[in-house]
């Protein structure tokens, strides 16, 4: 480390700690009376709000939680989950989000390998639980989430969620500690072996905040969230937090909806009702809305929607659009908090129109302040930023998590050469626009040619015949791999592997693609397979055609 000039602070002067609690300041004094709203059931304002993070603080400590200790919450998107993105937190504990759509070993795994000591379970989950109750090695207790009549468990509960709060003081002294304390943690889907737990300090957080807040915010040509908002998360919170924008709409005292379980038409009525315009989700939750019942007769005017997990295309982008949403492109991961990525569209794109405009919006994005990211050879040498060129993108930024819970041979894989490893494949225009081509692993290799699956999704999905593709490879003699596609049609329109193949030869004709880019086979089924946060499951696809 380079030595520099230090000068020691003044006698009492305050070293400031980055603290989840510091978040909490602003939105009160901003908008006092705004409100959050959970689904059709509760609303109050932020003055409630912060009154009840300190009666859940004051319940947990009652209920024998200890700075260091880890709280797990089971719950659909609620009020309940954003208290406790706070109030966990805040008391010197952990919160891990569990993942509820895991099968209920993984679940076993997580919260053992966590060692949760307390867990918050809406009655929902209680028979998952149930299930799995005599084998957690060291939970203490059990919370009931409720929204209307408790349901009957046989754990041991030590009381009902909204019932705790009430018998609890109002006023609760949150303390000051580390930055670099754990706040914290969830695990990812593991698509290779067990789920990995990933961890996130406050100063992360709180600089992961404070960055969305310009990021979303500041830019005039696309601002995405502005304190007159209104903020409706279709990311599960128990992802990446939500994809960290609870925090930031909290910091600003914007009007959060939380829906609950997803129900596609009853998002679309809450979108109706509460006037949302901002939420973000994966392409396949957008697709879900776009197809339901209620979204035939309504219009989205004014509905901005941040699209990221994978790969947004060009049919869904235009589905959207024309039905008046605005789509973003956002890149990250569960390693990095999310946020490296959005779309930035400069002035000569915002004179377009919005359809000219979607083949930039569907693309990765630029890098957000704050993010060093490159690519990378097989060597680990910088690949040139010509908008051609693939490599692996790598990443720096104050955010990103250091490693992975109890593995550290895993995690010094994900930080080689100091660099966070990200897996995907990509190209970088001199302008330093990312556009994602694949995943390492999804890539296919066809007699000594590149071919991504994701440009080849795109392509397919520009037949208007087409609700929702996936692409993987799969071995071939001649050629090493071949793509195949499964394809999902629209409802009442007809198609069959000519009318796919005659629309992709119009491609090979303009030299979008390569010939041998045409998928070998197409596979007309009702459903793609995903994963438990509705990303299209390739592995799951190409081990269902190697058996």
């Amino acid at each position: 480390m380079m030595a520099t000039k230090i000068i020691p602070p003044a006698d009492g002067a305050y070293a400031y700690p980055l603290l989840i609690k510091q978040l909490l300041l602003s939105g009160v004094r901003y908008e006092p009376g705004r409100e959050i709203v959970y689904a059709d059931k509760l609303r109050y304002s932020y003055q409630t709000l912060n009154q009840r993070i300190r009666r859940l603080a004051n319940a947990l400590t009652a209920a024998g939680v200890k700075a260091g200790d880890t709280v797990a919450l089971l719950d659909w998107d609620s009020h309940r989950y954003l208290e406790c993105f706070f109030a966990v937190p805040m008391i010197g504990a952990v919160l891990h989000t569990v993942n509820i759509r895991l099968s209920p070993d993984q679940v076993l795994f997580t919260m053992n390998h966590a060692e949760d000591d307390l867990v918050l379970v809406h009655d929902d989950f209680l028979p998952l639980v149930e299930q799995i109750h005599g084998r957690l090695e060291t939970v203490k207790g059990y919370l009931q989430l409720t929204d209307d009549t408790a349901t009957h468990t046989s754990l041991p509960v030590l009381g009902e969620y909204e019932n705790l709060l009430a018998g609890s003081a109002d006023q609760y002294d949150f303390p000051d500690f580390d930055e670099n304390s754990v706040a914290t943690l969830f695990y990812t889907t593991g698509t290779t072996g067990d789920p990995k737990g990933v961890y996130f300090t406050h100063r992360q957080l709180v600089l992961h905040t404070l960055n969305a807040v310009g990021t979303l915010g500041v830019y005039q040509g696309l601002p995405l969230l502005r304190s007159d908002d209104v903020y409706m998360p279709i990311t599960p919170m128990f992802h990446v937090h939500a994809w960290g924008v609870p925090y930031v709409a909290t910091l600003m005292g914007i009007k959060q909806v939380y829906p609950g379980r997803y129900e596609p038409n009853s998002l679309v009525r809450l979108y109706r009702e509460e006037k949302v315009t901002f939420s973000h989700c994966v392409p396949t939750i957008l697709q879900m809305i776009l197809n339901c019942e209620e979204a035939a007769q309504t219009r989205f005017d004014g509905w901005k929607m941040l699209l990221g997990g994978s790969a947004l295309t060009l049919g869904i982008a235009s589905e959207a659009s024309a039905k008046g949403i605005q789509v973003h492109s956002g890149y990250g991961m569960s390693e990095t908090c999310p946020l490296l990525c959005l779309t930035y569209l400069r002035d000569e794109d915002l004179a377009q129109s919005t359809q000219a405009q979607l083949a930039t919006r569907i693309k990765t994005g630029t890098p957000v302040p704050m993010v060093d990211l490159k690519i990378i050879d097989a060597n680990g040498n910088d690949v040139a930023h010509d908008g051609e060129s693939l490599g692996e993108i790598v990443v720096r930024a104050p955010w990103l998590t250091q490693g992975y819970l109890k593995e550290p041979e895993k995690g010094a894989e994900l930080w080689h050469n100091g660099w966070l490893h990200t897996g995907d494949m990509a190209s970088i225009d001199p302008l330093g626009g990312v556009e994602i081509k694949d995943r390492i692993k999804d890539v296919i290799k066809t007699g000594g040619e590149w071919i991504s699956s994701l440009e080849l999704e795109s392509l397919i999905s520009e037949h208007s015949a087409v609700m929702s593709v996936a692409v993987v490879g799969i071995a071939d003699e001649q050629w090493g791999e071949r793509p195949m596609a499964l394809v999902v049609c629209e409802p009442g329109q007809y198609l069959d592997r000519k009318i796919l193949e005659t629309h992709l030869q119009g491609f090979v004709e303009r030299g979008r693609i390569n010939k041998w880019a045409i998928p070998k086979q197409f596979k007309f089924v009702a459903e793609i397979p995903k994963t438990s946060v509705g990303k299209i499951n390739k592995k799951l696809i190409r081990e269902s055609e190697v058996g």
